[in-house]
């Protein structure tokens, strides 16, 4: 039986960079968009919980403050998975039965 995370305990990853690793750090959104090569709006809407992390936006977190982009997916993965969890019972599909 697999352990069944309550749903609340899944931070957007996004929203995690933010508290944890942009506004300690003293950066700006502006400085770090123009350190990361993307657009200021691209960043903002990551780290504001209104857009996914790509693995590109990972790795660019993982070479400038030493977090592994791997951990940074897992926790997208956990954050939508758990937000999916909300609405699974409106997911009709049956167990698929193989032909004999």
């Amino acid at each position: 039986m697999a352990l069944k995370m309550h749903p609340s305990l899944a931070i957007h990853v996004g929203e995690w960079l933010k508290a944890e690793i942009v506004e300690p750090a003293g950066v700006s959104v502006t400085a770090l968009a123009e350190h990361f090569s993307v657009s200021r709006q691209a960043l903002s809407t990551l780290l504001n919980g209104n857009a996914s992390l790509s693995a590109d936006m990972a790795i660019r977190f993982e070479k400038a403050f030493g977090v592994k982009a791997d951990t940074l997916l897992r926790m997208q993965t956990t954050y939508e998975l758990a937000q999916a969890r909300e609405h699974e019972g409106e997911i009709k599909v049956e167990r698929f039965a193989r032909a004999a």
